[in-house]
Formats: structure tokens, sequence, C-alpha cells
């Protein structure tokens, strides 16, 4: 089912070209220095033929909800998926929104030295200077008021949230965001969906942040439940005014 992507309307700024491409299930938010709109759309098709490829053979892929071992036979966006699923303990598809974006972003940087690739609320970002993103927390009071703020020298960077609140992704939690930075966008989409499976109450935030410190490759996250936020590691919030000029 579409779920209207609402929050994209806080995304102001003239300096990049923004574009949509569209793919069955895939809807990303795109902005480039130049219209990449085409090339875009050839790319998202390759890597969902190159999932939908590999489910039709091992259609455990699609619906476990636990780790599995890493093929031979898989693809480079498969194996990176596998292997994100496998530190922190969920399903591959788990990371399917941030493996999109980051390997779509990586291949559109040889056209635009700026990407920002956006996923359903994962994002891959590379941009030659400071980006503020906001955070949407559903209900929470925090929704707009707070946001990353992020160095251009710090991307290519993965930046991609997980709620157990707001949209129709698979959480055990109650999370309203979970937020993770990585290198690996499709790491921090796994790892967000594992942090955010821990969290039904405020006081599970610190349960969640101690998980997150034992995963090798993040960078920082936010945990966002009803009023209350938590965050670790390298990562620098900033107040926002209701929308986020990435």
């Amino acid at each position: 089912m579409y779920e209207p992507r609402t929050y994209r309307h806080w995304v102001k700024g003239k300096d990049l070209i923004s574009f949509n491409v569209v793919v069955k299930e895939t809807d990303l938010y795109i902005r480039t220095t130049t219209n990449l709109k085409r090339k875009a759309y050839k790319l998202v098709t390759k890597y969902r033929d190159a999932v939908e490829r590999y489910i039709e053979r091992y259609p455990a892929f699609l619906t476990s909800v636990e780790p599995l071992s890493v093929g031979d036979d898989a693809p480079p966006i498969v194996r990176s998926m596998l292997e994100s699923a496998g530190k922190v303990g969920v399903g591959p598809m788990a990371s399917v929104a941030g493996a999109i974006a980051e390997f779509v972003g990586n291949e559109l940087l040889a056209s635009s030295p700026e990407v920002i690739v956006e996923n359903g609320g994962d994002i891959y970002l590379k941009s030659l200077r400071k980006r503020l993103i906001g955070i949407y927390a559903g209900k929470s009071p925090l929704t707009g008021k707070i946001g990353l703020e992020i160095n251009g020298k710090d991307t290519p960077l993965g930046i991609c949230t997980s709620s157990g609140t707001v949209g129709h992704s698979l959480s055990y939690g109650k999370a309203d965001a979970v937020v993770v930075l990585a290198k690996s966008a499709t790491l921090a989409d796994a790892a967000a969906t594992a942090i955010g499976n821990l969290i039904s109450e405020p006081g599970d935030i610190p349960k969640g942040i101690e998980f997150a410190k034992g995963i090798e490759g993040l960078k920082g996250m936010i945990i966002i439940k009803d009023d209350k936020v938590g965050f670790w590691g390298e990562i620098k919030i900033c107040q926002m005014s209701g929308y986020s000029p990435v």
C-alpha cells in the first residue's frame, strides 16, 4: 500500500535539482547537481531486479526475520543486505530501503559530486557542505523540533530511520523514531530496525543505546519515544523550525 511521503514537503533549499523515481514499491526522492532521473531509474530497476531474482531462488530472503547465510551467488546488493542483517540479528529485508538508496547513490556520484537519495525515511547523503536533516517522529512532540547537523567532510553517510508508530515497516517495538548513522546506509537501516525492536517505552532507551554501542560500523544514533530522547556517538543535534533544509 502506498503511503504519502508528507515529510518530503519539509525539504527546502535550491542548490540541487530534485526529482522522484518510482519503480513498483520503491519511491525515491533524489537531489543531484544535474537532472539524473533517467540514470537513476535505470539504477533502481537494476538493483530491484537483482533483489527480486535472488528472492525467486531463495524465497526465505523475503520473509525471514532472522539472519541468513551469505550465498556465493549473492549479487553485491544482496550480499550487503545479508551481511548487515547478520551483524545486528534481523532479517535481510530490514535493510532493503537503505540498500537501494546506498547502491543507487553510489553510482550517481559518477555524474554528480553531491547526491541525496531518500527512500522512505532512509537516506544516502554525499554533500560538499553542511546539511541539516529534520527528524520525523510521528506524534511525538519532538517531531520537527530537533534534527541532525551533518558536515560534508563526514559524507558519504547513511542516515536511516525506523519507527514502530509511523509507516508500515515491520517493527516489534514502539519507538517513535530510531535514527542511525553509518558509512553504510544498508547497515544503518538494519541497525535502526534492530534497535527499534527493543524500544516499547521511554525506559527502554538506555537498553537501545547499549545495544547500538556493540554494533561495529555505527557512527551514532538517536532514539525518540514520546517526549524522551536518547543519543550516542558522533552526532550533532540541532534545533529545527519544522523543516529540513538538506
